[in-house]
């Protein structure tokens, strides 16, 4: 076989793992139509905007992709995700690099967010908490100091839930146990969220 026949075969095997994925992803959007989930969805992203009618923070947490897709969720609330408006106070966790490494020295890592709600969050704030296992003991933790505070705790995660389906207030399951299917899926509902976020701002400006 030529090298450019070898070259073409290379191309052919990448474009056909691009397209299965691209299908996979498909197929877990199309299972969410199917369910409670989006109905969850709603009344969890009902939460987060009369949260921000009240000012209350909103704080993203994650490990991982997840935190980067935390702080990414945070960053739309903060600036802006489609249109011009006040800023809302919005953030994520894992960015406060000197707290975080600091409380994981002296405390250890899975108390890294549960120590920062015990000092910021009040009644009536929300904790977003992105674990694809639903597992993450520094997220549970979290989720469970959320509470004490009466902070309301939102959870997105794999097909299970995990445990913090039993210590969170919203469980948003997204149907597949592909880590990085999940985490794209919670990325369209976290961007969904904070665009119903801005529509009702405008509507109450």
């Amino acid at each position: 076989m030529s090298a450019p026949d070898v070259a073409c075969d290379r191309e052919a095997d990448l474009e056909s793992i691009l397209t299965r994925r691209v299908l996979d992803s498909i197929a877990i959007r199309q299972s969410m139509l199917a369910g409670d989930l989006l109905r969850d969805a709603a009344i969890a992203a009902r939460v987060v905007v009369e949260a921000a009618r009240r000012r209350s923070t909103i704080f993203f947490i994650g490990n991982g992709g997840s935190s980067a897709d935390a702080g990414h969720l945070a960053a739309e609330l903060l600036g802006r995700f489609y249109v011009d408006r006040a800023p809302l106070p919005a953030i994520a966790l894992a960015d406060t690099t000197a707290a975080v490494t600091a409380i994981g020295n002296d405390y250890g890592y899975d108390d890294v967010f549960a120590r920062q709600l015990a000092a910021l969050a009040r009644p009536g704030d929300v904790v977003v908490g992105l674990s694809t296992s639903g597992n993450s003991t520094n997220v549970v933790r979290a989720f469970e100091r959320a509470r004490v505070l009466n902070a309301t705790s939102i959870a997105l995660t794999g097909e299970t839930g995990g445990v913090l389906a039993g210590v969170s207030d919203y469980c948003l399951r997204i149907p597949s146990t592909d880590t990085a299917r999940i985490q794209e899926c919670h990325v369209l509902i976290g961007h969904t969220i904070c665009e119903l976020v801005e529509r009702d701002l405008l509507t109450q400006s």
